[in-house]
């Protein structure tokens, strides 16, 4: 068996001469279970934030977007486009016009974005899961219907129950010649909406959803769109689906992922997972300085002992790996239990609900989501036995080299 960590178990667990460096110890084990514990709580909550709105923001977003590099619109070339809607992993095809306009109705007005999709557009999406009023229905017949988002309807204090709660819509002209008369500079339509979505408060307070047909007509285009909305047959190859969409394509247009479309925000998300990971970080160095405190008591208490191993015939590397042992021991057994019930409490919430969303009823869900990964246990088991190390070394490394010196 390892001498030095055999005499460090020792130290550890067997009573001191005095009872505060026990309590100093207990102390330090405390200190570092809780900041363990807050880590993989703390991070396990953002990583159910970041999968929760990741689920919604795919209800809305593509598997992969095209669109053009320069300008707002393209025409579609037939023969390159046409190799996109036959490629194997292209399971849907859609066509999108998307761009701002002013809605009216009654006395209110709000500045939303029109989005006009093809008739395919419920199976690109999963937005008709996201109906919390009417029905997912976009043309009936001859007539066209709207999708408003719940931020939209509520700027517009519209709702489905009032009869013909129709919508007015106003665009620029994009062509004739400029007139001083308002009336006539702009493009003027009318809908009805159908249903009303509720998915994240970017989309809900932005989007009008309209049939391509109707969204051309209202901003003059005959066969532009904004960009080209595709389908994935299996989403795990999409990176892979990307690249060779890409290369038939050419420099000409740019080939987004879901991350991508929303690239800012992702990455706002995970800069501040990891800013709270070290400030929690920070919170476990002061708590370790507690293991500092009892490695030097118990350093100072077993100074006759070291006078003892010295004259068996200990150098002074053994002495000090005995109390760097005690040090990682003390850190050890904190990383483990805050590890274990930090998962506890994790399990606990997942199950249960024992925090709730404050005003959850008009949320998705109903408590904090958790998600544990693997990975950040590792970080977070990593980071406290370096911190634990770090801890140690100091007392270690000088106050042994003290008592040694005088043995």
């Amino acid at each position: 068996m390892n001498f030095p960590l055999y005499i460090a178990k020792r130290y550890l667990f067997s009573k001191k001469s005095t009872n505060v460096i026990n309590l100093i110890s207990i102390i330090s084990v405390i200190g570092v279970t809780v900041g363990t514990t807050a880590l993989i709580v703390i991070l396990s909550v953002f990583n159910g934030f970041d999968s929760l709105i990741t689920s919604l923001f795919n209800s809305f977003n593509p598997d992969l977007q095209i669109t053009v590099k320069e300008g707002k619109t393209f025409v579609p070339d037939e023969a390159i486009f046409n190799q996109i809607k036959t490629h194997k992993a292209v399971h849907f095809y859609s066509e999108t016009i998307e761009d701002n306009a002013l809605l009216k109705h009654k006395d209110k007005q709000y500045i939303a974005t029109i989005k006009g999709v093809s008739d395919n557009y419920v199976n690109m999406s999963g937005i008709d899961s996201m109906i919390v009023d009417g029905e997912f229905l976009l043309r009936d017949q001859n007539r066209d219907y709207a999708l408003i988002g719940q931020g939209v309807a509520y700027y517009l204090s519209i709702g489905l129950n009032y009869v013909f709660p129709t919508i007015s819509i106003y665009v620029p002209k994009r062509k004739g010649s400029v007139s001083l008369s308002p009336e006539n500079a702009f493009n003027r339509n009318s809908i009805m909406p159908s249903g009303i979505f509720s998915i994240q408060q970017d989309f809900d307070s932005k989007y009008v959803i309209v049939p391509l047909d109707f969204a051309r007509k209202l901003y003059d285009y005959t066969n532009e769109v904004s960009a080209i909305e595709l389908k994935i047959n299996d989403y795990k190859n999409v990176s892979k689906v990307q690249k060779e969409i890409s290369q038939i394509l050419g420099d000409k247009y740019k080939v987004k992922n879901r991350y991508e479309q929303n690239e800012l925000l992702f990455k706002i998300m995970e800069s501040e997972k990891w800013a709270i990971f070290l400030i929690l970080s920070f919170i476990l160095i002061i708590a370790s300085f507690n293991v500092i405190g009892s490695l030097t008591m118990l350093i100072i208490d077993k100074k006759n002992d070291i006078f003892i191993l010295r004259s068996l015939g200990a150098d002074y590397q053994l002495i000090r790996r005995i109390f760097l042992f005690e040090g990682w021991m003390i850190s050890f057994l904190g990383a483990v239990v805050g590890l274990l019930l930090g998962l506890f409490i994790c399990f606990l919430q997942e199950k249960v609900g024992l925090i709730k969303l404050q005003g959850s009823g008009s949320f998705v869900i109903e408590n904090y989501p958790v998600e544990v990964h693997y990975l950040d246990l590792f970080y977070v088991f990593a980071t406290v036995m370096l911190i634990g190390f770090l801890a140690s070394w100091y007392p270690v490394r000088y106050i042994t080299k003290k008592f040694v010196a005088l043995s």
